[in-house]
């Protein structure tokens, strides 16, 4: 069994990718699953197989300890380490070749806390790897993009575990689809590109930030895909065997 974590910021793409992913690895054959570690998520745009949400109830949380809504999503969030065992009971019960995790939509409360972490180094598979999700809506600009470029070897250094990086919405930055690209496979072009910022301050700290994520060995190109075309899904799916299985997808 591969475990494939998603994460990224609100808003990123991180349920549908993991709808996407599923019907990717079902057309190929292989025998996915879903995992949703989210307990405070409402709606989903798939039926998890197992979910957080049948172990931790956001409004028990909130009328047990008389806590507000945000107050209960710390609590339940923490909650998730504690119920692991259960979680992995369930997931091996099912025995997939793949389970695609859903984290929680507030990437602070996964990465930064202690229960995320824990969850990504005892959950048991065979291999694991994370995607972190770069919004292109928010990375349209070379500022914006190298601080997402920290945001993500913030979460890389936080999980400990193999990481892909996956520039989403795809279909809508068409225009800006290239130049973003360049930015991540280029530290040449990316400074270029942070020259011409008006903000000057922002600019030379942009470009301070970026030269030491590269030193760093963080700075990865990018994965371009859209959940609603599905271009850049067989990429993406070809680059993750690599990590999991050799180049090997598992088939029935």
């Amino acid at each position: 069994m591969y475990a494939i974590f998603i994460t990224g910021t609100a808003g990123s793409g991180k349920s549908l990718l993991v709808s996407k992913l599923l019907q990717l690895y079902r057309d190929n054959k292989s025998f996915p699953i879903t995992l949703n570690l989210d307990p405070g998520v409402i709606n989903l745009p798939y039926e998890p197989d197992v979910d957080v949400r049948d172990y931790i109830d956001i409004q028990t949380l909130m009328e047990k300890y008389n806590l507000g809504p945000n107050g209960s999503l710390v609590m339940a969030s923490d909650m998730i380490a504690t119920r692991i065992e259960e979680i992995q009971s369930e997931v091996d019960s099912i025995n997939p070749d793949y389970v695609v995790i859903d984290t929680p939509g507030q990437i602070e409360l996964f990465a930064f806390r202690v229960s995320g972490p824990y969850f990504v180094a005892n959950f048991q598979a065979d291999a694991k790897v994370n995607l972190f999700l770069f919004d292109g809506i928010l990375v349209s600009s070379p500022i914006n993009y190298v601080s997402m470029a920290l945001l993500a070897s913030s979460i890389k250094l936080r999980l400990r575990t193999s990481q892909v990086n996956v520039l989403t919405k795809r279909d809508l930055i068409i225009q800006k689809l290239k130049q973003i690209l360049e930015w991540s496979s280029s530290e040449v072009l990316l400074e270029s590109a942070l020259t011409t910022e008006k903000d000057s301050e922002s600019s030379l700290l942009s470009i301070d930030l970026m030269k030491g994520i590269n030193k760093g060995g963080f700075m990865q190109s990018l994965f371009a895909v859209s959940s609603v075309t599905m271009h850049g899904m067989v990429n993406l799916s070809a680059a993750l065997a690599r990590i999991l299985s050799q180049g090997e997808e598992v088939r029935d």
